[in-house]
């Protein structure tokens, strides 16, 4: 029924636009009904009715939407297709044999193959009703919470069965499987040499005895064991892991009186927790830290971290790959990443009032940029160089990449548009949905203002003016070799 639904809405929309627009060729007449060519790619678009309508084409990927209302999308080079209607109300995403259809993350559809090539169907009302269907009946599932069900792979769990929830369920990830009763208050745990009960937040213990297993080289490698116990959690826990490694660590708390954590590479102690005194030493990253209260007041000095941080009001803290400074937060804050050949850096203002984001690839001496001022403008300039500026931005430096956002929404509020391909050196303009559009490429140069009552154009075969419509001036230059003729 879904993609019945889907299949009419992209028929007629398609239908209707192809319909609206069949007589738009070479038309420029501003708000009204403008086609041009594409920038920043090979192709060409069309845009009706100001903001409203678009339909847009290029060597692999056509586009047409009603703006705000219903936008499709087909990519055959990367043979993906997407389409909403009152996005995120509903969407359909299709990417090869992979496909989603949902509404509102409520109900939905969705379809391909897993890691072993095994073809699923799911069917979703979430949080009621979970459904899977594939050709290996072992993958087969039905749920309806909270009666009865079974999942596989869904919740972060490889699988999950339940009664009447929550007086019984029952959960597995890889070897673990964990039978509870009256969840979250009592469970009964057992995997590979381990056990493990609690009656949460009175009581609970856990053991796993040292193991081993062949890794990828074939060889055996020790798997390290644990011992968890806590009494009124959180007031007290004691428990010890990674038994039989390298770096057992034993971690115990008394809160809030202390807490502290003892390992070969690292010593952490904590007194009149969480506002007391907090003394770390960490041998393996080569560092010592100092917080009081941690981590709202903290000292670090070492190879592997200095920081001095005096929460709201400063912060600089660096370590061989991070870096991070805020200044009365979150009035200023810069953060940085430089792990070759990537080089990320990015400076806020007020979270998403300001920001100005740049990630350069060191191996191709390639840089990206964004810089957006909500909600004015955002600007963009990818890694092959090509620029884009819009005013206005009320949404996409809230949630900046998001192609849905772009597609629907940002024609109806974008009154200017700024686009430069630096590989072909063409520049675009357009004020007000066009209302004023300027084109150059190295050779021509095109502009339109007032619904095409003025038009302009210049190339090497002349140039040309259009006043209401009508010719004012028209040259032609002479064919090559006649010029002294």
């Amino acid at each position: 029924m879904s993609r019945a639904i889907y299949l009419i809405a992209v028929g007629f929309g398609a239908g209707l636009l192809g319909s609206a627009l069949s007589r738009a060729a070479e038309w420029e007449n501003g708000p009204f009904i403008h086609e041009f060519q594409l920038t920043l790619a090979p192709g060409r678009r069309i845009e009706a009715m100001g903001p409203l309508f678009g339909r847009e084409q290029g060597e692999e990927k056509a586009q047409w939407a009603f703006h705000p209302l219903v936008s499709h999308t087909l990519d055959s080079g990367a043979d993906a297709e997407e389409f909403d209607l009152a996005y995120p109300l509903l969407t359909y995403d299709r990417f090869g044999g992979e496909y989603r259809f949902q509404i509102l993350q409520v109900f939905s559809f969705s379809g391909g193959q897993d890691q072993q090539e095994n073809g699923q169907k799911r069917f979703t009302v979430f949080p009621l009703y979970f459904q899977q269907r594939s050709p290996d009946p072992d993958l087969n599932y039905t749920a309806v919470v909270p009666f009865y069900g079974r999942l596989k792979n869904r919740l972060f769990r490889d699988e999950i069965r339940f009664a009447m929830f929550p007086l019984y369920g029952r959960s597995r990830k890889k070897d673990v499987v964990t039978d509870n009763y009256l969840y979250p208050f009592f469970h009964l745990r057992r995997g590979d040499s381990l056990t493990g009960w609690q009656f949460w937040p009175l009581l609970g213990y856990e053991h796993r005895d040292i193991t081993t297993r062949t890794n990828r080289d074939g060889g055996l490698e020790t798997v390290g064991g644990h011992k968890k116990f806590f009494a009124l959690w959180p007031v007290y826990f004691n428990q010890q892991t990674g038994i039989g490694t390298e770096n057992p660590e034993h971690h115990q708390a008394l809160l809030p009186l202390y807490s502290y954590l003892r390992s070969p590479q690292r010593d952490s102690t904590t007194v009149l927790w969480p506002l007391g005194l907090t003394v770390t030493d960490d041998r393996s990253k080569k560092y010592r830290e100092l917080g009081a209260p941690w981590p709202l007041i903290v000292f670090s000095r070492g190879e592997g971290k200095n920081a001095d941080r005096i929460w709201p009001l400063f912060s600089r803290a660096k370590t061989p790959i991070l870096e991070s400074d805020f200044f009365l937060w979150p009035l200023y804050k810069y953060n940085r990443a430089h792990a070759p050949p990537l080089d990320r850096e990015r400076t806020r203002i007020l979270f998403f009032l300001y920001s100005d984001l740049t990630e350069k690839n060191e191996e191709t001496g390639t840089a990206l940029r964004r810089t957006d001022l909500w909600p004015l403008f955002t600007a963009k300039r990818d890694h092959n160089g090509n620029e884009r500026l819009q005013l206005l931005a009320p949404l996409e430096p809230l949630v900046p990449n998001n192609k849905s956002i772009e597609r629907n929404y940002s024609p109806l509020w974008s009154v200017w548009r700024s686009e430069s391909n630096s590989k072909t050196g063409e520049h675009s303009q357009s004020f007000l949905w066009n209302l004023y559009r300027s084109e150059t490429t190295p050779t021509t140069r095109k502009c339109s203002l007032l619904f095409g009552l003025f038009q302009y154009q210049s190339g090497p075969e002349g140039k040309r003016l259009r006043m209401l419509y009508v010719p004012v001036v028209q040259t032609k230059k002479p064919p090559p070799g006649r010029a002294g003729s």
